[in-house]
């Protein structure tokens, strides 16, 4: 069941309408860990905030994971849905029904048993490590749910479906931001609150998600004739999958350690970057967004055996994505304080948090041509040269410049320049790589072809 063909129709407006979902559905994404830290803000101290910082990003690097993995499975449908390959759509969603249930299951257990131990690695503040050990402990429940709902919406979006993702994640959303008044704000229960606020809502988002695949698509159905698990279809997930999963791991791996290095710089550098790693959230979205719907366009259209219409659509794309971000850019440097403010930072977190986003914030700008270039591959098939191109970035700039400046006694503006040198450096290798055609070998394509 195609709900969007996007090898049709103009290129822009059919990018801007399957990218506006995207960008909502990430902004209220966003929002969860946004409004978790505002609200602990207001009705708890530094520590809190440390503590809700340091145990949302070591969550990010398992929904960095789950969110790569389940790519796979956009881009496989996408190439099934350009060559209108109705029955292996039908196959690669079983098996990502199967393969992500059991996979959620064994991740829970190893972050229950593991999560105390990830945050000492961290450095966490002593101050937070408590509250910090509660927040992901209770997070790690709601796994199952985080894998769950984002594997349902990289099926539908593979099909061209990115308005029912939005309302999924809107209503869990809406959840989320009334649990954590009641729970951290009436109640006083602090990031542990605002984790089972979290972890609630992600329920909510994940159930409405997997009735609407059963129900309406007619892509799934949960009987155990139904439900096989196709060899083929595993390798091809993981194929296109995993390399964008150790991807987006291994830079989420990066930014906590450097967050570590932060932490080990104290209490007031620890929030102060919290803070402004929220804000930089929201200011990525665009790029995130038409990243995640050039990889779905792209791979629909080289389904189709339509390459110079992918590569028009990257181009639009980052232009697309480039304009939001000279605005959250012009923000951070002109008016900084005023982003800590809707924070409720105390005076000394905001003072060294606007030294940070004053250099980090040159990021904006470049991701909008990170991003883009790395989902139109991903939707390509060339994950594995996104993999090398992002895992090179981190570990020659990202991490040795952030370790080495602090090592030196430099202050949160230098080290805030350690992202924007790395970006520079994908920018460089992803044009080396377009110019040289190599995108254009889609053995994917081929496979269905023979098929």
């Amino acid at each position: 069941m195609r709900q969007n063909d996007l090898t049709q129709g103009r290129i822009l407006s059919s990018l801007f309408w399957f990218a506006l979902p995207f960008l909502l559905a990430n902004f209220i994404q966003a929002l969860y860990g946004a409004v978790d830290t505002a609200v602990v803000g207001w009705f708890s101290n530094a520590a809190g905030i440390s503590a809700v910082s340091v145990g949302s990003q070591l969550m990010t690097i398992i929904q960095s994971f789950i969110i790569g993995l389940t790519t796979g499975g956009t881009v496989l449908i996408g190439q099934y849905s350009g060559a209108q390959r109705r029955e292996d759509i039908r196959q690669t969603v079983s098996t990502m029904m199967v393969l992500f249930a059991i996979f959620s299951l064994a991740l829970t257990i190893l972050m229950l048993i593991a999560g105390n131990g990830l945050l000492s690695l961290l450095q966490t503040p002593k101050e937070a490590q408590q509250m910090a050990n509660e927040y992901v402990m209770l997070c790690s429940f709601g796994i199952p749910f985080l894998v769950m709902y984002n594997a349902v919406s990289s099926v539908l979006r593979g099909i061209g479906d990115s308005k029912h993702p939005l309302l999924f994640v809107a209503v869990g959303c809406i959840t989320n931001i009334i649990l954590d008044f009641i729970v951290v704000g009436g109640l006083r229960m602090g990031p542990a609150g605002a984790a089972l606020a979290t972890m609630l809502s992600q329920g909510v988002s994940a159930i409405m998600a997997l009735f609407y695949l059963v129900k309406r698509t007619q892509l799934a159905e949960f009987t155990l004739k139904s439900l096989r698990i196709s060899r083929e279809k595993i390798g091809l997930i993981f194929k296109i999958g995993f390399p964008i999963s150790l991807q987006d791991t291994v830079v989420s791996v990066s930014f906590l350690i450097i967050a570590a290095i932060i932490n080990s710089m104290g209490l007031i550098a620890s929030a102060a970057v919290g803070i402004a790693n929220k804000f930089d959230g929201f200011a990525m979205l665009p790029a995130s967004s038409f990243s995640g719907a050039i990889a779905t366009f792209a791979a629909q259209n080289m389904g189709a055996g339509k390459p110079h219409r992918a590569k028009k659509g990257l181009e639009l794309s980052i232009l697309s994505a480039l304009i939001p971000a000279v605005l959250f850019f012009l923000w951070a440097q002109i008016s900084p304080e005023s982003i800590f403010g809707i924070f409720h930072a105390e005076p000394d977190v905001t003072a060294a948090g606007v030294f940070y986003l004053r250099s980090f914030s040159i990021d904006f700008l470049l991701v909008s041509f990170v991003f883009t270039m790395n989902g139109f591959l991903n939707g390509c098939g060339k994950t594995a040269f996104t993999m090398a191109n992002g895992i090179a970035a981190t570990l020659l700039f990202r991490i040795p410049i952030s370790y080495f400046v602090s090592r030196l006694g430099g202050d949160l503006f230098a080290v805030g320049f350690a992202a924007p040198l790395a970006s520079l450096f994908s920018i460089i290798c992803a044009l080396i790589y377009l110019k040289s055609g190599k995108w254009r070998q889609f053995s994917l394509s081929e496979h269905i072809e023979e098929k």
